[in-house]
């Protein structure tokens, strides 16, 4: 066991994550939250690991989907993230969502409880001093100003950022069940869930277009002067965003009907909006893929034209902040250390991966990487065939093309793309659609060999 303490700057998923792996290594941890010292524009709590958006972690099919093979990779490696996510899932067809209050209360008291973790609640104004030793910077794309202006002081690197979007949630008992439905897209059944997990609401061709008309016209969050440039993160753009790209791009987006039916006509919608279970107790449901920049008077009356939430009583209105992250391929090295200063690790959103489980696996990887340095021991990155190892790769040099120029670096989230392909042959025409299996097998296999643990491969 270490007895000099490894620094955790920030408590959200990846700091959460990194933390708990380095007291699974025995090394002790002092991890810095700034809440409620300091708020952010985003967060609702002071709690540890705070889910500020969606509930959801997505795909949970561990061979068919890179994101399910994140999650069970890092099941293996002993996640609190998923250990708390599986514990307080909700149903949501074929994806793993979760009660967001009894997951961040978990994670929570899992690092209070845990006699190597010490949490101190301050703001950590500036980069870590050579004094603390070994730290991990995992603040998040929602860093505070100081410590956001020390890390580009420090790297001669101007931090990339885009606006990242908050959808609305409403309450489940004004939703109005006579036009809406329960139903799974496909009838896909997911973790502890039925065929029926999300509420449907249906609209035809002249509902579609005037609701479309209205998100064009509402009005919207005006940025101020040094925002005005900051691009959107693709992955997660405001609804009225992409419904000004065209008349049809929500209905091929999230509001497209494929895979439902409405029980009143047997027939496919023209257009659907869905909605998540985001408790569980079942009494609040977010609107999947509504992220918004409108305000919060036009929100109310503009969602409010969709069939079956004419009377929809809102939890929580959407909104919009400014998320930051770094120039990850130049600045760090493949172990994730700052290469102007190697004491420094940064972790999660704020190193350019984009959604909370990929953040969470950037701050497990971080923690374990601390650990071994910490204990005078060498690790060897995880395999690039491995979800984990291709993730940090892309991040730490695979974006960068053959000139080496990493400007162009966005946020990323975890995709087959990532992963090298399957050896010459593997694929044939009669096993073209085992592909993603193949790869998931192999990944699996793969980190069982890293973790030293051999396992049987998923069925």
């Amino acid at each position: 066991m270490s007895k000099i303490p490894v620094h955790v700057v920030g408590g959200g998923l990846a700091g959460s994550e990194a933390a708990w792996q380095l007291a699974r290594a025995g090394v002790p941890v002092i991890l810095h939250e700034m809440r409620p010292v300091r708020q952010t524009e985003a967060h609702q709590t002071e709690g540890l690991a705070e889910l500020v958006c969606s509930n959801s972690f997505r795909s949970d099919d561990a061979l068919n989907n890179a994101v399910g093979l994140l999650h069970e990779e890092m099941r293996r490696c002993g996640s609190i993230i998923l250990q708390a996510a599986d514990i307080h899932k909700v149903p949501a067809g074929g994806a793993l969502a979760v009660d967001r209050e009894g997951f961040a209360a978990a994670v929570q008291a899992a690092l209070e409880a845990d006699p190597l973790i010490e949490i101190h609640r301050e703001e950590v104004g500036g980069l870590p001093p050579a004094d603390w030793g070994s730290a991990v910077i995992a603040t998040g794309p929602l860093t505070s100003p100081a410590l956001a202006e020390a890390i580009r002081a420090a790297t001669g690197e101007d931090s990339l950022a885009f606006f990242d979007a908050i959808a609305p949630i409403v309450h489940r008992e004004t939703i109005s069940m006579d036009k809406a439905w329960f139903q799974s897209r496909y009838d896909k059944v997911g973790p502890g869930g039925t065929t029926s997990d999300y509420i449907n609401c249906a609209m035809d061709k002249p509902q579609y277009e005037a609701f479309i008309a209205a998100l064009l016209e509402g009005d919207k969050t005006v940025f101020k002067e040094w925002e005005a440039n900051t691009p959107y993160f693709e992955g997660c753009l405001p609804i009225e965003v992409m419904a000004s790209r065209g008349i049809d791009t929500l209905r091929y987006g999230p509001m497209k009907p494929v895979g439902l039916r409405d029980p009143r006509t047997q027939q496919r919608p023209h257009a659907v909006v869905q909605l998540r279970q985001d408790n569980a107790l079942g009494t609040l449901y977010n609107i999947v893929g509504f992220q918004t920049k409108l305000k919060h008077g036009e929100q109310a009356r503009i969602f409010r034209m969709i069939p079956g939430l004419e009377n929809a009583e809102f939890a929580r209105l959407g909104g919009l902040h400014r998320n930051t992250f770094i120039n990850s391929p130049k600045l760090l090295d493949g172990a994730l250390r700052l290469k102007a200063l190697p004491h420094i690790r940064f972790a999660g959103q704020v190193t350019g991966v984009e959604g909370y489980v990929e953040s969470a696996a950037i701050g497990l990887l971080a923690g374990r990487f601390a650990a071994s340095d910490s204990r005078g021991e060498t690790i060897e990155p995880p395999p690039p065939t491995t979800a984990l190892g291709a993730l940090l790769a892309h991040i730490t040099g695979g974006h960068l093309s053959d000139e080496g120029n990493a400007a162009s670096f966005q946020p990323m989230n975890i995709n087959f793309g990532l992963l090298p392909p399957l050896a010459e042959g593997v694929v044939t025409k009669a096993n073209r659609g085992e592909r993603k299996p193949m790869m998931s097998r192999r990944a699996l296999a793969d980190l069982d060999a890293w973790l030293g643990q051999p396992r049987l491969a998923a069925e």
